[in-house]
């Protein structure tokens, strides 16, 4: 079997039905930074993809793409995970920008952590956790 050690996780790809107004949201409340937008083919379809520049030395780029030929996207086949230093401001940032609250801040102490979950406009849910 050959080895993987060069194999690294690169990308995310959420599928959105508003390219626009799941931008908007990431940038305000997750502070992402556009870097490109494409239009390209996947397996035979027409696709639009938002590319954001990964947030931290080494990290994952986060991508926003949308189907030009298909319905609205389910919204329960992935969660996102954001870590932050202000659980509750990154929750008022995305109440602000469209999202809703799906569980407020819990603190888990023997994880030395406080978690929240959110939906952004689409309703995807996204995992917030700060840590103590």
């Amino acid at each position: 079997m050959k080895s993987t050690s060069n194999t690294k996780f690169g990308f995310t790809k959420l599928l959105v039905d508003n390219l626009e107004a799941s931008a908007a949201f990431y940038k305000s409340v997750c502070g992402l930074v556009e870097t490109r937008r494409v239009d390209a083919t996947i397996a035979g379809r027409n696709i639009r993809e938002i590319l954001f520049a990964p947030g931290h030395e080494g990290g994952a780029t986060f991508v926003l793409l949308k189907f030009l030929d298909a319905p609205k996207p389910t919204t329960d086949e992935v969660i996102l995970g954001f870590m932050t230093d202000d659980i509750d401001a990154f929750v008022e940032r995305a109440k602000a920008a469209g999202g809703a609250v799906a569980q407020s801040s819990s603190t888990t102490v023997e994880h030395g952590l406080k978690v929240a979950f959110v939906t952004d406009v689409e309703g995807h849910l996204i995992e917030v956790v700060q840590l103590l």
